[in-house]
């Protein structure tokens, strides 16, 4: 069987600011709707939500997203860098069955190629969560675009194998 053309993704933005904008009427959610956009451009749906730099509250978006059997992967912004208020990757790391390093490898040398040194400054990665790829993404615009270059175009591919 081919690896599936038309998926369903979950994107869960995680930022503090973000998430008391929403609270207020307003979607400055610049770089979820990034993902949105090029997700939809590459035939794919998704389904988006903001929640603040909480380790309860991203472990719950994440699971019930995962508990879907409608969703095929998830795709997170936000969160990864190393502020004391940045909790992504504690928080969903021990989630992963299988952790795909590789991702956060690669990511970060191609933000190194576009801006420096500061791309050391986040620790993106990606992993499987109960058969289905979980995406860690920093949450500036610009590295998202590097990223979703680096997602779309395996991304049925992955959740084929995810799911084998």
């Amino acid at each position: 069987m081919g690896a599936p053309k038309h998926l369903r993704v979950a994107v869960l933005t995680i930022s503090d600011s973000r998430a008391a904008a929403m609270q207020k009427g307003r979607d400055e959610d610049v770089s979820g709707r990034i993902i949105e956009r090029r997700l939809q451009k590459a035939g794919h749906d998704s389904t988006r939500i903001i929640v603040p730099d909480e380790v309860r509250q991203i472990r719950a978006a994440v699971k019930k997203f995962i508990s879907n059997k409608k969703i095929d992967a998830v795709i997170t912004v936000g969160g990864t860098g190393i502020t004391k208020r940045d909790v992504t990757i504690e928080t969903l790391c021990p989630l992963f069955q299988k952790e795909l390093p590789g991702f956060g490898e690669i990511l970060r040398h191609l933000g190194y190629q576009k801006v420096g040194g500061p791309a050391i400054l986040t620790r993106t990665t990606a992993g499987l969560i109960e058969r289905k790829p979980v995406f860690c993404l920093p949450g500036a615009p610009n590295a998202v675009e590097v990223a979703m270059d680096l997602i779309l175009p395996e991304l049925g591919h992955l959740v084929k194998h995810a799911r084998e």
